[in-house]
């Protein structure tokens, strides 16, 4: 079977809701003064990353607010020392995925992008509150041993399990609908050894302890799941805004974690 990481990035490629590409594209500042293409938004990084280098703060898009990427990820990058590239390739390889102007990506490489956004917006949010762990998530340092690449394997998982779980919050996922996701996954490449795993993740019941348990106690997994949730359906149903509330709940989120990933993400 195909790794994690390609799945992961077949789901941002082609999407499992409407508003997820949306929502990636806000995380990244589209729609902000100059910050709305590719070379934009790695040229910002670069430069953010050298002026934590001497010691400067700095924002893409401009201002105090945190509603970008590049605000975001501008909490963790100073500490990365040599591995800061392997972080900007990653949300390179997804910015030109969801945002266009990068060409058709490789599925690991646009997956490693989404785990490196999805730990970003995790580890912004809980330095906010004073809850950041010790060291930056692993999803932003270049895997340089194969308990490395296992452990991100693992990290994708976890959070491909949480998005197609969320995807049933609102008891609306029935066969026609599955069918419906895994066509579109299809088109990005989707192996029938991967839509046989979709398909039988997908006719599992809802399954939220199953989902809290695979956080493993910890604070930022609990957010990556978070943010991966609200990529994975409209939040636009009582059921889907239950659902998210009492993953907030179970995970044992602060409130304002789940608020600052909801203002990045641009969700209402």
């Amino acid at each position: 079977m195909a790794g994690f990481m390609d799945i992961l990035g077949t789901i941002v490629q082609q999407g499992m809701s409407q508003s997820g590409g949306s929502r990636i594209s806000n995380a990244f500042g589209a729609g902000q003064s100059g910050s709305g293409s590719l070379t934009d938004i790695i040229g910002s990084l670069g430069k953010m990353v050298g002026g934590m280098q001497s010691g400067q703060s700095s924002q893409m898009g401009g201002g105090s607010g945190l509603g970008s990427l590049g605000g975001v990820i501008g909490n963790v990058l100073g500490s990365m020392g040599g591995n800061k590239n392997a972080a900007l390739g990653g949300l390179g390889a997804l910015a030109g995925a969801v945002l266009g102007g990068g060409g058709r990506s490789a599925r690991g490489a646009v997956g490693g992008g989404g785990l490196a956004m999805l730990a970003s917006l995790a580890f912004s949010a809980l330095k906010k509150i004073g809850q950041a762990p010790s060291n930056p998530p692993r999803a932003l340092f270049e895997p340089e041993t194969d308990d490395d690449v296992a452990a991100l394997e693992q990290d994708a998982e976890v959070i491909v399990k949480a998005m197609i779980n969320a995807a049933k919050a609102d008891g609306k996922i029935d066969q026609e609908e599955i069918e419906r996701i895994v066509g579109k996954l299809e088109e990005g490449g989707l192996t029938e050894e991967e839509k046989a795993f979709f398909m039988e993740e997908a006719n599992k019941p809802l399954d939220i302890d199953a989902v809290v348990a695979s956080a493993g106690g910890k604070a930022d997994m609990a957010a990556q799941i978070y943010a991966a949730s609200l990529l994975a359906i409209e939040v636009d149903t009582p059921a889907e805004e239950q659902y998210m509330s009492e993953l907030v709940s179970r995970l044992g989120l602060h409130p304002d974690v789940a608020a600052h990933i909801q203002q990045a993400l641009g969700v209402a």
